[in-house]
């Protein structure tokens, strides 16, 4: 059974970057959607980026367009979330997660594997 773990949270002030990773175990990950979602107190789970197999077509949420960036590594089990020009409202706890579809998809009700999530909390 696919299981993952994040790294790569803390805080961070406004405008600067942190890099999150998750380390995968337990299956590759060649055949399976990537996403990564968070969760503010009090909010519902959201996904933020995702990235399917094979062509490695990535989709972001509109609030993180142009700052975040998904990446993958199948031989090594790894998946990357680069976020740069972090705001306030990142804030959050990170997920990663993998879903059997091979669709760009950030619902999370089609993810089927979960990571405990890493905290990031950007400062203003």
């Amino acid at each position: 059974q696919l299981q993952f773990v994040e790294s790569g949270g803390g805080l961070v002030r406004t405008g600067e970057s942190l890099r999150l990773s998750c380390a995968a175990s337990g299956a590759n990950l060649e055949h399976y959607t990537i996403g990564w979602f968070r969760q503010a107190p009090g909010k519902e789970r959201e996904g933020v980026a995702c990235i399917i197999p094979l062509l490695y077509t990535t989709t972001y949420a509109d609030s993180v367009k142009g700052r975040f960036i998904i990446s993958r590594d199948n031989a090594k089990k790894m998946v990357y979330l680069q976020m740069n020009t972090l705001k306030p409202e990142d804030t959050a706890v990170y997920y990663c997660a993998a879903s059997r579809t091979t669709i760009a998809t950030m619902g999370r009700n089609l993810y089927d594997y979960w990571g405990q999530g890493t905290q990031v909390t950007v400062s203003s």
